[in-house]
């Protein structure tokens, strides 16, 4: 899986959605989930899944012995791993910058230079298609679709996009051309398509032209509140209203 955030560091919905749709699928016995992200901050849980921070996949070549690796980002991925993935470098990235273990440092964030961090993300896609051994591509929103793409031209596996908005939704219409281009290449190259709710099913089919056999609806689920059993013994004789959502123009 290639997403963009992972809590508890989140920054809106697609970190909460991204954490219990793992943590479902890691319930399936013979499922093994690595989930890649552009800066993991080492307090996420990873009980149930593997995560991969994109800023510690090298993708130019550099001559490190184990220890530096280890002092470096030992406490995020072992030095082993980091020369595994050296040795999966087949693309010239010197174009982009990096630090002095040919890795490219990320914000995390959402920073005014995103497209530029799409794009470095993509590099990184390419080193762990070369390395990893997996069946299936899943990819979290349009920022992580370049990655997806790349990762199944080189690995040939089956890509899944997962669609939790589209930029109509989130400008009401005033598109960026940028991000539709960028959406709308995803969802020709994916193999099959996932929105959450059927109202972007029909705007993923409309908008951007998508064969209504190839996009399916998957909502996002509900956790339990742990009071949720004291609010039905509760004697209030005022109704009681829950509202699941939340106040955006999307």
């Amino acid at each position: 899986m290639f997403g963009w955030e992972f809590p508890p560091h989140i920054l809106g919905g697609l970190g909460t959605a991204s954490f219990g749709l793992t943590r479902g699928m890691s319930m399936q016995p013979d499922m093994d989930i690595t989930f890649v992200i552009p800066k993991p901050w080492g307090d996420e849980d990873q009980s149930f899944l593997r995560i991969i921070g994109a800023n510690t996949v090298p993708v130019v070549w550099r001559d490190v012995d184990w220890d530096f690796v280890n002092n470096r980002i030992g406490s995020f991925l072992h030095p082993d791993t980091y020369y595994h993935f050296r040795n999966g470098i087949k693309y010239n990235f010197n174009r982009i910058g990096t630090n002095d273990l040919g890795c490219i440092q990320f914000s995390g964030r959402y920073p005014d230079n995103l497209l530029e961090e799409i794009g470095n993300y993509e590099a990184v896609a390419s080193v762990l298609a070369h390395s990893l051994d997996f069946d299936i591509i899943h990819s979290h929103d349009w920022l992580t679709y370049p990655a997806g793409i790349f990762a199944k031209r080189i690995s040939g596996k089956p890509m899944v996009i997962h669609v939790h908005a589209t930029d109509y939704d989130r400008s009401r219409g005033n598109v960026n051309p940028d991000v539709y281009r960028i959406e709308k290449e995803g969802m020709d190259v994916a193999d099959h398509i996932i929105t959450v709710s059927n109202l972007t099913r029909q705007t993923v089919i409309e908008k951007y032209h998508q064969d209504p056999a190839k996009v399916t609806t998957v909502h996002n689920a509900v956790e339990p509140l742990d009071f949720v059993d004291e609010l039905h013994k509760s004697e209030r004789k005022d109704k009681v209203i829950i509202f699941l959502g939340r106040i955006t123009m999307q």
